[in-house]
């Protein structure tokens, strides 16, 4: 990705990252990675877009998981902001709820986006709905509503980590060709397998198991109840349709 940004960015250019549990990949930059991004935006002007719809999802901790947005705040001169959504980490996905953070390098400049922002909202939404948006302020300002949330995200963040661990258990026990332990390797709510469209097809059309044609799946549609059926089924498509493809 540094290299792709050194070579094709130009000043002022919008960088999107994702703050935690990158969505389709499942791999997140460590921590000397990040750091390594942020210097570069600062060298070479850009202005680092945050799409954080995970946080609590990748560690189960929102400190943790927010640590890159936190990083490059603290970098003195760089401007940047963050997409924030609620959806997921407070299974508000109807309501839509979320907030854009913008930090700029002066007062004036501040001033200047909030009224283009207003602008903009008031001629694409006028008035969004507020059911969503008050429980997530209810939560967000009540110490304890605060602290059952955070107890929420470390069950569900444990709960994504085991129904990997048990799904690559079944495909190694099951000898399914191919390598598997990027499952377990990955983080949050998806994760590439590896599979061809071939075998996504007939996933789809003769199992009933349904993910995308880059073989993107959501590990939190798995559960105790249904690991074996997937594995088994993958496990058949993977050995019937053998122009197998997961290199990950």
């Amino acid at each position: 990705m540094i290299k792709c940004l050194q070579a094709e960015s130009s000043p002022g250019d919008v960088i999107i990252l994702h703050a935690a549990a990158h969505n389709p990949t499942g791999l997140d930059p460590t921590k000397d990675q990040w750091k390594g991004v942020a210097d570069l935006c600062v060298q070479l002007q850009l202005f680092p877009l945050f799409d954080s719809a995970y946080q609590g999802f990748a560690s189960g901790n929102l400190l943790e998981d927010g640590w890159a947005m936190k990083h490059f705040l603290g970098r003195e001169g760089l401007e940047m902001g963050i997409a924030q959504s609620f959806s997921k980490n407070f299974g508000l996905y109807g309501e839509r709820v979320g907030a854009l953070h913008i930090k700029s390098n002066s007062t004036e400049i501040g001033h200047d986006i909030g009224n283009l922002l207003e602008r903009l909202a008031r001629s694409e939404i006028t008035c969004p709905p507020l059911y969503g948006a008050r429980i997530v302020a209810q939560v967000l300002n009540d110490p304890k509503l605060f602290a059952e949330w955070e107890r929420d995200l470390v069950t569900m963040s444990v709960r994504i980590a085991r129904m990997r661990r048990e799904f690559y258990q079944r495909l190694v026990e099951l000898e399914t060709p191919g390598h598997w332990e990027h499952i377990i390797s990955q983080i949050g709510m998806f994760s590439y397998m590896g599979l061809t469209r071939e075998q996504v097809i007939v996933l789809r059309e003769e199992f009933h198991i349904y993910l995308l044609d880059t073989g993107r799946v959501a590990i939190t549609g798995l559960t105790m109840e249904n690991v074996d059926y997937v594995a088994q089924s993958i496990d058949t498509v993977v050995r019937r349709v053998t122009n197998v493809n997961n290199s990950a």
